[in-house]
């Protein structure tokens, strides 16, 4: 591990520990797995203050915002920031603070955040906020967001191979007219996929023809497996060339519409995100009735944050 890493296991370790008053440095120290010396050599070098001084300011930050949120005394919240009388807490928040915790109290739009080169502050209700480790720019979500979307329409092919011909085409009671209606998870898979492979042909001007709809599908699943795994990683490769270029606000002539019509890649890209997301979803709850319940709620929180399956 890096010092970065030791250093979010610290921070990690402070936010567990925010409740148990007597927790010293050594404690800390112990639970990244540190002796006291180290641990204090890499906070020190990450963080700009030292172990102690971090946990000392994030449980000041937190009396502060408890004594503008709610209506603890000041004693109580002295004694949760780990100070041993009324006085000593008065003193240090003054000089914290530039003002009593009472007068703090009647001054609600405050900003209790104190200074910290390292960018980490109590996040309330009970928890602490990082910075990110690099700038994240919105579009830089939505290619993420697009990679989720890629990886669940690939497992949930695999789901699909798990259950009869049945239980593929059975009718999905819950559907959408006008954008999907009449469905089966077949149908759904197909959809997702031929998408992908539609909005490939808009943006290379290649000819498209539009498959059938509804339960006329009856496409077998190791096909859906196969041109999901070449087209959706064509997808994803669009998408990041296109981040990386800055050509979201582009435009190109989709010729597989007609009569053709202008899009920008960034309202193609969202289109394709807000569409299948509906899909997968049917989806999900489908696997779900047919007792395949192992993708959860197909939610790509965990993804976007680690790029990982959650």
């Amino acid at each position: 591990m890096d010092s970065t890493d030791l250093f979010s296991g610290f921070v990690a370790a402070v936010a567990d520990s925010l409740d148990d008053i007597g927790t010293t440095g050594g404690d800390l120290a112990q639970r990244v797995h540190l002796s006291r010396s180290h641990c204090d050599r890499v906070v020190a070098a990450v963080a700009g203050e030292s172990p102690a001084a971090f946990r000392r300011r994030v449980l000041l930050e937190r009396a502060a915002y408890r004594l503008l949120a709610g209506d603890s005394g000041v004693l109580e919240l002295a004694i949760e920031a780990g100070y041993g009388s009324h006085e000593a807490f008065t003193r240090a928040f003054v000089r914290a603070y530039g003002m009593a915790p009472r007068e703090w109290r009647r001054e609600a739009s405050r900003q209790f955040f104190l200074a910290a080169p390292s960018g980490v502050h109590f996040q309330p209700p009970a928890g602490l906020r990082l910075p990110a480790r690099k700038e994240t720019r919105g579009m830089d979500v939505l290619v993420r967001m697009v990679e989720h979307h890629v990886w669940l329409t690939g497992e949930l092919i695999e789901r699909g191979a798990r259950l009869d011909a049945v239980a593929l085409d059975r009718p999905i009671e819950l559907s959408v007219e006008g954008i999907d209606d009449d469905v089966s998870i077949r149908y759904l898979l197909d959809r997702l996929v031929w998408q992908e492979e539609m909005w490939l042909a808009s943006v290379e001007d290649r000819p498209f023809q539009v498959p059938e709809c509804g339960r006329e599908v009856t496409t077998p699943i190791a096909e859906l497996r196969g041109r999901h795994a070449e087209a959706g990683s064509r997808f994803v490769a669009l998408v990041n060339r296109l981040n990386d270029e800055g050509r979201f606000d582009d435009s190109f002539v989709d010729t597989t519409c007609e009569p053709p019509r202008v899009f920008t890649y960034g309202g193609m890209v969202a289109h394709v995100l807000t569409f299948a997301a509906h899909r997968r979803s049917l989806l999900i709850g489908a696997f779900y009735s047919a007792g395949i319940r192992d993708l959860g709620f197909g939610d790509p929180m965990q993804f976007v944050a680690d790029g990982v399956p959650g």
